[in-house]
Protein backbone atom coordinates (compact mmCIF):
# COMPACT_ATOMS: atom_id res chain seq x y z
CA UNK A 1 0.00 0.00 0.00
CA UNK A 2 1.48 3.34 -0.48
CA UNK A 3 0.21 6.18 1.45
CA UNK A 4 -0.83 9.62 -0.33
CA UNK A 5 1.70 11.75 1.58
CA UNK A 6 5.26 10.37 3.16
CA UNK A 7 4.69 12.83 5.94
CA UNK A 8 1.06 13.00 7.70
CA UNK A 9 -0.93 15.71 6.81
CA UNK A 10 -3.77 14.47 9.07
CA UNK A 11 -3.79 12.39 12.01
CA UNK A 12 -5.46 12.22 15.10
CA UNK A 13 -3.96 14.79 17.83
CA UNK A 14 -1.71 17.19 15.06
CA UNK A 15 -4.26 17.39 12.46
CA UNK A 16 -4.72 21.38 11.42
CA UNK A 17 -7.92 22.83 13.06
CA UNK A 18 -9.73 24.87 10.46
CA UNK A 19 -10.57 26.99 13.46
CA UNK A 20 -7.36 27.74 14.03
CA UNK A 21 -5.52 30.02 11.32
CA UNK A 22 -1.23 29.24 10.41
CA UNK A 23 -0.44 32.19 11.63
CA UNK A 24 -1.92 31.16 15.11
CA UNK A 25 0.38 28.33 15.35
CA UNK A 26 2.01 27.64 18.66
CA UNK A 27 5.57 27.31 18.62
CA UNK A 28 7.32 24.02 19.27
CA UNK A 29 7.95 23.89 23.18
CA UNK A 30 11.51 23.74 23.53
CA UNK A 31 11.07 20.57 25.99
CA UNK A 32 10.71 18.02 23.17
CA UNK A 33 13.23 18.16 20.79
CA UNK A 34 14.41 15.03 18.35
CA UNK A 35 17.12 15.06 20.41
CA UNK A 36 15.09 15.04 23.60
CA UNK A 37 12.71 11.99 21.66
CA UNK A 38 16.13 10.25 20.73
CA UNK A 39 17.24 9.49 24.79
CA UNK A 40 13.59 8.45 25.86
CA UNK A 41 13.68 5.79 23.07
CA UNK A 42 16.75 4.32 25.07
CA UNK A 43 14.79 4.36 28.40
CA UNK A 44 12.67 1.90 29.82
CA UNK A 45 11.40 1.61 33.41
CA UNK A 46 14.19 0.32 35.85
CA UNK A 47 11.97 -0.68 38.76
CA UNK A 48 9.95 -2.62 36.96
CA UNK A 49 12.38 -4.02 34.46
CA UNK A 50 14.74 -5.29 37.22
CA UNK A 51 11.83 -6.87 38.61
CA UNK A 52 11.01 -8.80 36.24
CA UNK A 53 14.62 -9.89 35.61
CA UNK A 54 14.75 -11.12 39.06
CA UNK A 55 11.82 -13.07 38.44
CA UNK A 56 12.30 -14.72 35.62
CA UNK A 57 15.68 -15.41 36.75
CA UNK A 58 14.34 -17.41 40.03
CA UNK A 59 11.69 -19.36 37.81
CA UNK A 60 9.08 -17.12 39.86
CA UNK A 61 7.10 -15.62 37.29
CA UNK A 62 4.23 -18.60 37.36
CA UNK A 63 3.73 -18.44 40.93
CA UNK A 64 3.71 -14.78 41.16
CA UNK A 65 0.73 -14.98 38.69
CA UNK A 66 -1.27 -17.20 40.88
CA UNK A 67 -0.43 -15.43 43.98
CA UNK A 68 -1.18 -12.24 42.25
CA UNK A 69 -4.84 -13.24 41.04
CA UNK A 70 -5.51 -13.22 44.46
CA UNK A 71 -4.24 -9.40 45.83
CA UNK A 72 -7.07 -7.11 44.25
CA UNK A 73 -7.56 -4.60 46.26
CA UNK A 74 -5.64 -1.77 48.08
CA UNK A 75 -3.40 -2.34 51.53
CA UNK A 76 -4.98 -6.07 51.21
CA UNK A 77 -2.33 -8.33 52.39
CA UNK A 78 0.05 -9.99 50.59
CA UNK A 79 -0.97 -13.64 50.07
CA UNK A 80 2.02 -16.11 51.58
CA UNK A 81 4.56 -17.14 49.54
CA UNK A 82 4.97 -14.01 47.62
CA UNK A 83 8.48 -14.03 46.19
CA UNK A 84 10.63 -11.06 47.42
CA UNK A 85 11.32 -9.46 44.26
CA UNK A 86 7.47 -9.04 44.07
CA UNK A 87 6.44 -8.31 47.04
CA UNK A 88 9.55 -5.72 47.33
CA UNK A 89 8.04 -4.29 44.04
CA UNK A 90 4.35 -3.93 45.30
CA UNK A 91 5.47 -2.12 48.59
CA UNK A 92 7.04 0.41 46.33
CA UNK A 93 4.41 1.28 44.17
CA UNK A 94 1.96 1.29 46.77
CA UNK A 95 1.17 4.68 46.56
CA UNK A 96 0.21 7.29 43.94
CA UNK A 97 2.67 10.21 43.28
CA UNK A 98 3.39 12.49 46.65
CA UNK A 99 2.55 15.58 44.09
CA UNK A 100 -0.87 14.41 43.07
CA UNK A 101 -3.48 17.61 43.45
CA UNK A 102 -6.63 15.93 44.55
CA UNK A 103 -8.66 18.56 43.77
CA UNK A 104 -7.89 18.56 40.16
CA UNK A 105 -8.49 14.43 40.26
CA UNK A 106 -12.16 14.97 41.40
CA UNK A 107 -12.75 17.29 38.73
CA UNK A 108 -11.40 14.80 36.36
CA UNK A 109 -13.66 12.24 38.10
CA UNK A 110 -16.78 14.27 37.50
CA UNK A 111 -15.52 15.10 33.62
CA UNK A 112 -15.54 11.15 33.47
CA UNK A 113 -19.13 10.85 34.84
CA UNK A 114 -20.37 13.67 32.48
CA UNK A 115 -18.70 12.20 29.81
CA UNK A 116 -17.96 8.78 29.96
CA UNK A 117 -19.88 7.41 26.66
CA UNK A 118 -17.55 9.96 24.64
CA UNK A 119 -14.20 9.08 26.45
CA UNK A 120 -15.43 5.36 25.40
CA UNK A 121 -16.13 6.38 22.10
CA UNK A 122 -13.10 8.21 21.74
CA UNK A 123 -10.39 5.01 23.37
CA UNK A 124 -11.99 3.12 21.20
CA UNK A 125 -12.33 4.50 17.67
CA UNK A 126 -9.63 6.68 17.63
CA UNK A 127 -7.36 5.87 20.61
CA UNK A 128 -6.77 2.32 19.76
CA UNK A 129 -6.37 2.50 15.98
CA UNK A 130 -3.96 5.82 16.26
CA UNK A 131 -1.87 3.16 18.02
CA UNK A 132 -1.79 0.81 15.10
CA UNK A 133 -0.11 3.41 12.67
CA UNK A 134 3.22 3.57 14.66
CA UNK A 135 4.81 0.83 12.95
CA UNK A 136 7.31 0.65 15.85
CA UNK A 137 4.23 0.01 18.41
CA UNK A 138 2.04 -2.12 16.03
CA UNK A 139 5.00 -4.45 15.52
CA UNK A 140 5.20 -4.92 20.14
CA UNK A 141 1.18 -5.26 20.15
CA UNK A 142 1.04 -8.59 17.19
CA UNK A 143 3.97 -9.85 19.63
CA UNK A 144 1.56 -10.88 22.38
CA UNK A 145 -1.35 -13.56 22.79
CA UNK A 146 -3.46 -11.44 23.87
CA UNK A 147 -3.85 -9.26 20.88
CA UNK A 148 -5.37 -11.88 19.13
CA UNK A 149 -8.03 -11.22 21.06
CA UNK A 150 -8.61 -7.47 20.74
CA UNK A 151 -11.70 -7.25 22.60
CA UNK A 152 -9.49 -8.60 26.25
CA UNK A 153 -7.16 -5.62 25.69
CA UNK A 154 -10.32 -3.05 25.52
CA UNK A 155 -11.99 -5.09 28.22
CA UNK A 156 -8.72 -4.57 30.21
CA UNK A 157 -8.13 -0.91 29.44
CA UNK A 158 -11.81 -0.11 29.86
CA UNK A 159 -12.13 -1.90 33.16
CA UNK A 160 -8.42 0.03 34.11
CA UNK A 161 -10.32 3.18 33.50
CA UNK A 162 -13.26 2.24 35.29
CA UNK A 163 -11.01 1.62 38.61
CA UNK A 164 -9.61 4.96 37.81
CA UNK A 165 -12.47 7.05 38.31
CA UNK A 166 -14.62 5.51 41.59
CA UNK A 167 -13.98 7.79 44.46
CA UNK A 168 -12.19 5.43 46.14
CA UNK A 169 -9.34 4.65 43.49
CA UNK A 170 -6.30 5.83 45.94
CA UNK A 171 -8.22 4.71 49.25
CA UNK A 172 -8.20 1.19 50.74
CA UNK A 173 -10.33 -1.41 48.91
CA UNK A 174 -9.44 0.52 45.67
CA UNK A 175 -9.33 -1.77 42.67
CA UNK A 176 -7.05 0.32 40.85
CA UNK A 177 -3.86 0.75 42.59
CA UNK A 178 -3.26 -3.24 42.11
CA UNK A 179 -4.34 -3.27 38.86
CA UNK A 180 -1.67 -0.13 37.89
CA UNK A 181 0.82 -2.93 39.64
CA UNK A 182 0.46 -5.39 37.31
CA UNK A 183 -0.32 -3.43 34.16
CA UNK A 184 3.64 -2.01 34.94
CA UNK A 185 4.62 -5.24 35.02
CA UNK A 186 3.23 -6.79 32.16
CA UNK A 187 4.77 -3.88 30.44
CA UNK A 188 7.98 -4.79 31.93
CA UNK A 189 7.64 -8.37 30.81
CA UNK A 190 6.97 -7.54 27.12
CA UNK A 191 10.18 -5.59 27.27
CA UNK A 192 12.26 -8.25 29.06
CA UNK A 193 10.53 -10.90 26.22
CA UNK A 194 11.48 -8.87 23.34
CA UNK A 195 15.19 -7.40 24.32
CA UNK A 196 16.17 -11.44 24.96
CA UNK A 197 14.79 -11.96 21.29
CA UNK A 198 16.06 -11.72 18.04
CA UNK A 199 12.90 -10.26 16.76
CA UNK A 200 13.72 -6.80 18.00
CA UNK A 201 16.03 -4.08 16.23
CA UNK A 202 17.12 -2.05 19.65
CA UNK A 203 19.29 -0.22 17.31
CA UNK A 204 17.05 0.94 15.03
CA UNK A 205 13.57 0.92 17.43
CA UNK A 206 15.28 1.70 20.90
CA UNK A 207 13.72 -0.16 24.11
CA UNK A 208 11.00 -1.88 23.66
CA UNK A 209 8.08 0.02 25.10
CA UNK A 210 10.48 3.12 25.79
CA UNK A 211 9.72 6.28 27.11
CA UNK A 212 9.20 7.67 23.96
CA UNK A 213 6.33 5.06 23.53
CA UNK A 214 5.04 5.38 26.81
CA UNK A 215 4.39 9.05 26.70
CA UNK A 216 3.23 8.89 23.38
CA UNK A 217 0.93 6.39 25.01
CA UNK A 218 -0.35 8.52 27.24
CA UNK A 219 -1.06 11.48 24.93
CA UNK A 220 -3.50 8.54 22.82
CA UNK A 221 -5.41 8.16 26.31
CA UNK A 222 -5.51 11.88 27.01
CA UNK A 223 -4.89 14.53 24.23
CA UNK A 224 -6.55 12.33 21.42
CA UNK A 225 -9.82 11.66 23.21
CA UNK A 226 -10.44 14.61 23.98
CA UNK A 227 -9.82 16.00 20.41
CA UNK A 228 -12.36 13.10 19.30
CA UNK A 229 -14.83 14.55 21.60
CA UNK A 230 -14.32 18.11 20.08
CA UNK A 231 -14.46 16.36 16.60
CA UNK A 232 -17.71 14.89 17.76
CA UNK A 233 -19.10 17.86 18.70
CA UNK A 234 -19.04 17.97 22.71
CA UNK A 235 -19.40 20.84 25.17
CA UNK A 236 -16.47 20.48 27.56
CA UNK A 237 -15.01 23.10 29.34
CA UNK A 238 -11.06 23.74 29.87
CA UNK A 239 -10.56 23.28 33.19
CA UNK A 240 -12.63 19.62 32.44
CA UNK A 241 -10.23 19.09 29.68
CA UNK A 242 -6.90 19.95 31.81
CA UNK A 243 -8.30 17.76 34.46
CA UNK A 244 -8.84 14.89 32.43
CA UNK A 245 -5.29 15.02 30.75
CA UNK A 246 -3.68 15.65 34.53
CA UNK A 247 -5.62 12.30 35.71
CA UNK A 248 -3.34 10.91 32.47
CA UNK A 249 -0.15 12.25 33.93
CA UNK A 250 -1.04 11.11 37.42
CA UNK A 251 -1.71 7.15 35.58
CA UNK A 252 1.98 7.53 33.53
CA UNK A 253 3.59 8.15 36.78
CA UNK A 254 2.09 4.53 38.54
CA UNK A 255 2.58 3.04 34.85
CA UNK A 256 6.65 3.88 35.28
CA UNK A 257 6.14 7.04 33.11
CA UNK A 258 9.40 9.37 33.43
CA UNK A 259 7.60 12.37 35.05
CA UNK A 260 10.16 14.82 34.66
CA UNK A 261 9.56 14.71 30.45
CA UNK A 262 5.60 14.13 30.50
CA UNK A 263 3.84 16.71 29.52
CA UNK A 264 2.50 18.97 32.12
CA UNK A 265 -0.61 20.52 30.38
CA UNK A 266 -2.48 20.00 27.23
CA UNK A 267 -0.20 22.43 25.16
CA UNK A 268 2.87 20.89 26.04
CA UNK A 269 0.96 17.43 25.13
CA UNK A 270 0.43 19.10 21.50
CA UNK A 271 3.93 19.70 21.09
CA UNK A 272 4.53 16.06 22.45
CA UNK A 273 2.35 14.78 19.87
CA UNK A 274 3.57 16.50 17.21
CA UNK A 275 6.92 15.50 17.08
CA UNK A 276 6.23 11.80 18.25
CA UNK A 277 3.82 11.40 15.00
CA UNK A 278 6.18 13.16 13.00
CA UNK A 279 8.91 11.07 14.40
CA UNK A 280 7.21 7.34 13.97
CA UNK A 281 3.56 7.46 11.97
CA UNK A 282 3.17 5.50 9.22
CA UNK A 283 2.16 2.13 7.73
CA UNK A 284 2.74 -1.45 8.68
CA UNK A 285 1.14 -4.97 7.99
CA UNK A 286 1.24 -5.58 11.59
CA UNK A 287 -1.04 -2.12 11.71
CA UNK A 288 -3.39 -3.36 9.22
CA UNK A 289 -4.01 -6.67 11.04
CA UNK A 290 -4.81 -5.54 14.06
CA UNK A 291 -7.13 -2.81 13.28
CA UNK A 292 -9.00 -5.18 10.83
CA UNK A 293 -9.21 -7.27 14.23
CA UNK A 294 -10.08 -4.56 16.52
CA UNK A 295 -12.93 -3.27 13.44
CA UNK A 296 -14.18 -6.92 13.74
CA UNK A 297 -14.33 -7.37 17.43
CA UNK A 298 -16.59 -3.82 17.08
CA UNK A 299 -18.93 -5.12 14.72
CA UNK A 300 -19.25 -8.19 16.73
CA UNK A 301 -20.44 -6.01 19.63
CA UNK A 302 -23.52 -4.86 17.82
CA UNK A 303 -26.27 -7.20 17.27
CA UNK A 304 -27.08 -7.74 13.61
CA UNK A 305 -24.62 -6.48 10.22
CA UNK A 306 -26.67 -3.72 8.98
CA UNK A 307 -24.73 -0.75 11.53
CA UNK A 308 -21.80 -3.15 10.68
CA UNK A 309 -20.52 0.08 8.41
CA UNK A 310 -20.59 2.72 11.01
CA UNK A 311 -17.76 0.92 12.41
CA UNK A 312 -15.06 1.59 9.69
CA UNK A 313 -16.70 4.97 9.41
CA UNK A 314 -16.53 6.03 12.34
CA UNK A 315 -12.65 5.22 13.00
CA UNK A 316 -11.94 6.98 9.42
CA UNK A 317 -13.51 10.08 10.12
CA UNK A 318 -11.90 10.75 13.59
CA UNK A 319 -8.77 9.53 12.38
CA UNK A 320 -8.74 11.45 9.80
CA UNK A 321 -7.52 10.04 5.50
CA UNK A 322 -3.95 9.57 6.00
CA UNK A 323 -4.20 7.08 8.76
CA UNK A 324 -7.58 5.43 7.61
CA UNK A 325 -5.51 4.76 4.52
CA UNK A 326 -2.63 3.36 6.24
CA UNK A 327 -4.58 1.37 7.89
CA UNK A 328 -6.71 0.38 5.09
CA UNK A 329 -9.97 1.23 6.37
CA UNK A 330 -12.78 0.62 3.53
CA UNK A 331 -14.60 3.06 2.25
CA UNK A 332 -18.74 3.09 2.86
CA UNK A 333 -21.73 5.48 2.10
CA UNK A 334 -21.79 5.44 5.94
CA UNK A 335 -18.73 7.86 5.67
CA UNK A 336 -21.11 11.16 5.47
CA UNK A 337 -23.25 9.49 7.99
CA UNK A 338 -20.48 9.58 10.41
CA UNK A 339 -19.83 13.16 9.17
CA UNK A 340 -23.15 14.39 10.69
CA UNK A 341 -22.33 13.54 13.89
CA UNK A 342 -21.08 16.43 15.61
CA UNK A 343 -24.03 17.91 14.64
CA UNK A 344 -26.49 15.34 16.31
CA UNK A 345 -24.29 15.44 19.12
CA UNK A 346 -24.53 19.10 19.35
CA UNK A 347 -27.99 19.20 19.55
CA UNK A 348 -28.04 16.97 21.93
CA UNK A 349 -25.41 18.92 24.42
CA UNK A 350 -27.45 22.18 23.38
CA UNK A 351 -30.57 20.33 25.05
CA UNK A 352 -28.46 18.90 27.80
CA UNK A 353 -27.40 22.43 28.81
CA UNK A 354 -30.15 23.91 29.07
CA UNK A 355 -32.15 21.11 30.94
CA UNK A 356 -31.62 19.63 34.35
CA UNK A 357 -33.98 16.92 33.33
CA UNK A 358 -32.54 15.83 29.95
CA UNK A 359 -28.74 16.50 31.32
CA UNK A 360 -30.03 13.68 34.03
CA UNK A 361 -31.71 11.42 31.09
CA UNK A 362 -28.56 11.73 29.30
CA UNK A 363 -26.40 11.26 31.33
CA UNK A 364 -27.68 8.10 32.44
CA UNK A 365 -28.20 6.99 28.84
CA UNK A 366 -24.41 7.18 28.41
CA UNK A 367 -23.59 5.43 31.92
CA UNK A 368 -26.24 2.50 30.78
CA UNK A 369 -24.06 2.50 27.49
CA UNK A 370 -20.91 2.25 29.03
CA UNK A 371 -21.69 -0.26 31.47
CA UNK A 372 -22.99 -2.20 28.17
CA UNK A 373 -20.20 -1.61 26.43
CA UNK A 374 -17.82 -3.24 29.45
CA UNK A 375 -20.07 -6.23 29.98
CA UNK A 376 -20.39 -6.98 26.27
CA UNK A 377 -16.54 -7.01 26.07
CA UNK A 378 -15.86 -8.82 29.54
CA UNK A 379 -18.89 -10.83 29.37
CA UNK A 380 -19.33 -10.26 33.46
CA UNK A 381 -16.08 -11.68 34.08
CA UNK A 382 -13.05 -9.34 35.87
CA UNK A 383 -10.38 -9.45 33.74
CA UNK A 384 -6.75 -10.51 35.52
CA UNK A 385 -3.47 -8.36 34.49
CA UNK A 386 -1.03 -11.31 34.41
CA UNK A 387 2.88 -11.37 33.58
CA UNK A 388 3.61 -12.68 30.02
CA UNK A 389 5.75 -15.82 30.56
CA UNK A 390 6.45 -15.94 26.83
CA UNK A 391 5.07 -14.10 23.67
CA UNK A 392 4.37 -15.16 20.27
CA UNK A 393 6.47 -16.85 18.16
CA UNK A 394 5.66 -15.13 15.06
CA UNK A 395 4.39 -11.42 15.04
CA UNK A 396 0.67 -12.37 13.44
CA UNK A 397 -1.15 -10.08 13.67
CA UNK A 398 -19.04 18.91 35.34
CA UNK A 399 -18.75 21.12 37.29
CA UNK A 400 -22.26 21.93 36.32
CA UNK A 401 -21.36 25.57 35.91
CA UNK A 402 -19.35 25.38 33.32
CA UNK A 403 -21.75 22.57 30.49
CA UNK A 404 -21.88 25.43 28.22
CA UNK A 405 -18.28 26.13 28.20
CA UNK A 406 -16.34 24.94 24.44
CA UNK A 407 -13.02 23.30 25.29
CA UNK A 408 -10.72 24.58 21.75
CA UNK A 409 -7.98 22.09 21.07
CA UNK A 410 -4.10 23.33 21.03
CA UNK A 411 -3.44 24.17 17.71
CA UNK A 412 -0.96 22.06 15.89
CA UNK A 413 2.37 23.06 17.09
CA UNK A 414 5.55 23.68 13.84
CA UNK A 415 7.60 20.79 14.02
CA UNK A 416 10.19 19.82 11.73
Amino acid sequence: MTPPNTQPTEAPGIRSQPSAPAADSAAPSPRYTHAALDALRSQGDPLADETVAAMFAAGDVGDVNTLMRFFTTADQKLPPGMPSSAADYLEATRMPPDWVDWDVMERARVFFIDNAAHINTGLSFMSMPATYAIPRVARLLASTHSMDYPSRRMAETGQFVTYLMQPNAFEAGSKFLPAAQKVRLLHAAVRHHLRASDRWDEERDGVPLCQEDMLGGQIAFSLLVLDAMDRMGVHMSQEGAEAYHYAWRVIGAMLGCNTEAAPRDLTEARAYGDLYALRNLGPSDAGVRLNAQLMRMYEDVVPGTLLDPIVPATIRYLVGPTIAEWLEIPRSPFDTVAQAVPVLLGLLETVEDSSPLAEWALDKAGHLLTRFELGALTRGRVMQYAIPEELKSEYGVRSHAARNQRWTPPPPTSVG
